[in-house]
């Protein structure tokens, strides 16, 4: 018997396509429409918010063609929450004008070509990257103001190509062959591949997310030529839509465009909460049945039966410069009395996402080019960039972005690189990290040899425990400083501290622009 690789469930799924009655809906009195929007916007706000159940996530979005008018899209850890979610939308006024045009029901998996380890019980030895990776399959979230792509495949069972006849290192060859093509997209697409073996007609329910709907039409257009696909890759109908927010649902009835520009920020966010150019393990691909989308969407990881992933919020940490908690506010307004500016890195509007690696620095800066290059093609993309450490043996890949939405995505991506240890904030204690030191070139060695000075006293001090110059590898000039402290009362007793401000002085003779000072706690 030829083996099936191994499968592990998450969430369940449920794609629910709706048609509007618009004759109904324009004969119907103005009292009945918007009790139909009250209510209908009340459910999908309900469930967004995941009020119905611990866990999930829920989305609504507008369907262009005859076959549909809104798609909503339940995450749900159960079967059962899936099942309440579809009746109590049939409850409100909103449903008695539309009519069910399809649906799709599936649950997320992660299947044995990603990882031994981790079908062997020993996740002790995932390492981070990876761990994060099959999170983000297992529980997936929806990104914000994305298109959406839907649909049904299956892997062949004809006389002349029978997947599943295929030895499982066939399958496995094919499905690397397959990921080297989505990766091409990494930064662009993020996808969701869910198994529908036995709840539905196809065997993978497919979701493409992208900001541009174009390159969802070009990811899937190119893995049609490659073999996985060309012999045995069988597809139902396509659906294609945009997400919209539920406050919207009265203007989406009215016939104007949403995301309405009240809600939509129009900035394109590297999706995909998804996804980086690492492969752990060789093999990537979507679904077995899939076009590896995972890779597109920069998951390389191996794909078996929907092993593709968005590892969208799988990992980084983005910080909102000033802050949005009381705490970080706190620690703002201290600094701001001992006169250190505490904004956010490289202005006022920009949101940090960092993650330290060991890898081999030249390894890791190729992979990240490569990300960086599809971030590139979007407006609210800053800077990405790698920095080596001086007194560690880590590396630091530092992306910024104009939106927090987009940081976040961001470090979905990010977390995939090689040998991904941590991330910024994430170890115990208090972090601070001074941004973008721009040195004057003709003072950059005088700057190291002021941090080697300052590093001895920190060594000495109360409460720290490691602090690092790091410097771009592209840019000698551009460097930041990771310190880890017990507490932020250990950290603020240094910045309170003399030697802490001539420092500060001493520095705007020598720095090309002022510094700024990201805080993680």
């Amino acid at each position: 018997m030829v083996e099936p690789p191994q499968t592990d469930e998450g969430w369940y799924a449920l794609h629910d396509f709706r048609r509007v009655d618009w004759d109904a809906w324009r004969d119907a009195p103005e009292r009945e429409r918007a009790r139909a929007v009250e209510e209908g916007t009340a459910f999908l706000q309900s469930h967004e918010a995941v009020a119905d159940a611990e866990e999930g996530a829920t989305a609504v979005f507008s369907i262009l063609g005859h076959k549909a008018d809104v798609l909503v899209l339940h995450f749900r850890p159960t079967l059962d929450a899936l099942s309440a979610a579809e009746r109590r939308f049939e409850g409100t006024a909103l449903a008695g004008f539309t009519e069910r045009a399809d649906s799709y029901v599936s649950v997320t998996e992660v299947s044995g070509y990603v990882s031994d380890d981790y079908f062997e019980g020993n996740e002790e030895e995932l390492d981070e990257g990876l761990r994060r990776y099959i999170e983000g399959k297992l529980e997936p979230d929806i990104p914000d103001d994305e298109y959406v792509s839907f649909y049904p495949m299956s892997k062949r069972r004809g006389e002349e190509h029978n997947w599943y006849d295929l030895s499982f290192e066939e399958r496995a060859d094919l499905m690397s062959g397959h990921g080297e093509v989505g990766r091409e997209f990494a930064g662009r697409i993020k996808q969701v591949i869910a198994s529908s073996v036995g709840f539905d007609d196809f065997e993978w329910g497919v979701t493409l997310f992208g900001a541009d709907p174009a390159d969802i039409k070009d990811i899937v257009y190119e893995m049609r030529f490659d073999e996985a696909s060309s012999k045995y890759g069988e597809f139902g109908e396509f659906y294609v839509g945009r997400r919209f927010p539920p406050t919207d649902l009265g203007a989406y009835l009215a016939g104007e465009p949403v995301p309405t520009g009240e809600h939509s920020a129009n900035e394109a966010s590297p999706s995909p909460h998804g996804e980086a150019a690492h492969a752990h393990g060789e093999h990537a691909a979507h679904g077995e049945g899939g076009h590896a989308h995972d890779d597109a969407a920069g998951h390389p990881h191996g794909g078996g039966h929907g092993e593709d992933g968005d590892g969208d919020d799988d990992g980084g940490h983005h910080e909102h410069g000033d802050g949005d908690g009381g705490a970080d506010e706190d620690i703002r307004g201290e600094l701001a009395d001992l006169d250190i500016y505490a904004g956010k890195p490289h202005g006022e509007d920009v949101y940090a996402t960092v993650l330290y690696s060991e890898a081999n620095p030249d390894a890791l800066w190729e992979e990240v080019e490569g990300l960086r290059g599809n971030f590139e093609h979007y407006g609210s993309h800053v800077k990405t960039a790698v920095y080596e450490g001086r007194a560690t043996d880590r590396a630091a890949v530092v992306s910024i972005w104009e939106t927090a939405s987009a940081a976040d995505t961001a470090a979905g991506f990010l977390s995939e690189l090689p040998d991904i240890v941590s991330r910024a904030g994430e170890e115990s204690g208090f972090g601070t990290m001074g941004m973008f030191y721009t040195v004057k070139p003709e003072h950059q060695g005088d700057f190291v040899e002021k941090f080697d000075v300052v590093g001895e006293l920190l060594e000495d001090m109360e409460g720290h425990h490691e602090t690092d110059l790091m410097v771009n590898r592209e840019d000698e000039n551009d460097m930041f400083i990771a310190s880890q402290w017990r507490s932020k009362e250990d950290a603020m007793g240094f910045f309170r501290s003399d030697a802490f401000r001539d420092t500060v002085s001493w520095g705007r003779d020598v720095l090309a622009d002022r510094p700024r000072h990201v805080f993680l706690a």
